[in-house]
């Protein structure tokens, strides 16, 4: 995906590079300030008419093989980029690209002067709409689809066949399978927590991708599923989620997984498939959580977790190891505590 997903994202440029890199307090070849630059995206996606950023060294080789046509980078890593790619040197990348990017995209949004359900909102036979229900221009929602009171489905969703949208639900950039079911107040799609830190503080950095929800999945009550900052959040086919969990950005949960309440999946980690977690489990970033694995309660998983095992603790370790290192503390504070009474 070179671009934000249309269906989503309204597209503003393209626009001259010289002017993105004026608005970004970014350096730009003189040479180069005519070129028109169409999309903000990642390294790995981009193309000739995208500007992209590098803010760590440690994709170096990621950076050496874009496509892309420029990239706002630190003037200390400019030999790093192709030759092919015009550097926009500035000591913010990250936030110089999040100011580019707002200005290359816009969120698509139901306007509050739009009737509730858009004349060209796409709706099958019956599809039941709740009291306040909103539904927005191309949303799309499949047969015998029930849509509670006052859930709003935002434009450009896709909501498949056979499911249950609870009350006060708020879904958008999202792609929705058949018979999912999505109870009360739970909100899919907005955006994660991104962060750059600009001259002026922190910003907000544009979260630009979808959220992919396959057949089957079940989420509870009061849960949260970001959309990806530009890759996609997906669930997977017969997942199960409890109530009040939390699904960062990027986050890939694979089939038959369960994930109990009070869990935070935090960006970019991965679930394989059948990974169960228990209640307030907490998985530091771009951790993966293998096939089959299990984390007991309260948990907090700093590192990955191989396919299988079962896992504890803060930090998780192996159950096995888990309890024979807790037995040893029991032991030596059981000694110390008999010494000091004699």
């Amino acid at each position: 995906m070179n671009a934000p997903d249309p269906r989503f994202y309204e597209s503003l440029g393209p626009f001259k590079l010289g002017a993105l890199a004026e608005l970004a307090s970014a350096a730009c070849d003189a040479a180069h300030v005519d070129s028109l630059i169409g999309s903000a995206s990642v390294l790995s996606h981009a193309d000739a008419r995208s500007v992209s950023y590098l803010d760590d060294r440690r994709y170096a080789e990621l950076a050496q093989s874009t496509k892309a046509g420029a990239c706002f980078v630190a003037p200390k890593d400019v030999a790093l980029l192709p030759a092919s790619c015009v550097a926009l040197a500035t000591p913010l990348p990250k936030a110089a690209w999040a100011t580019a990017a707002a200005m290359l995209h816009r969120p698509r949004r139901h306007s509050s002067g739009e009737p509730a359900v858009h004349p060209q909102a796409q709706l099958e036979d019956d599809v039941v709409l709740g009291a306040g229900a909103v539904v927005a221009e191309r949303a799309q929602i499949g047969r015998g689809t029930v849509i509670g009171p006052n859930a709003t489905v935002g434009p450009g969703v896709a909501i498949g066949r056979g499911c249950e949208i609870g009350p006060g639900v708020v879904i958008g950039f999202a792609l929705i399978g058949d018979n999912v079911r999505i109870l009360a107040n739970s909100v899919i799609g907005e955006a994660g927590f991104g962060l750059a830190i600009g001259p002026k503080g922190l910003i907000d950095h544009p979260q630009l991708g979808r959220v992919i929800i396959q057949d089957g999945v079940s989420i509870g009550a009061c849960v949260c599923v970001d959309r990806g900052a530009f890759e996609d959040t997906v669930i997977g086919e017969n997942s199960k989620i409890d109530n009040l969990v939390q699904i960062a950005h990027n986050v890939v949960v694979g089939r038959n997984c369960v994930v109990a309440g009070h869990s935070g999946l935090s960006g970019s980690s991965v679930l394989g498939d059948g990974a169960q977690l228990g209640g307030r489990v907490g998985l530091a970033d771009h951790v993966t959580v293998g096939a089959g694995a299990r984390l007991a309660a309260a948990s907090g998983v700093m590192h990955d977790v191989p396919a299988g095992e079962s896992w504890c603790g803060i930090p998780a370790r192996p159950v096995r190891q888990f309890f024979r290192e807790t037995a040893w503390l029991t032991k030596a504070a059981s000694r110390r505590d008999r010494g000091g009474a004699g």
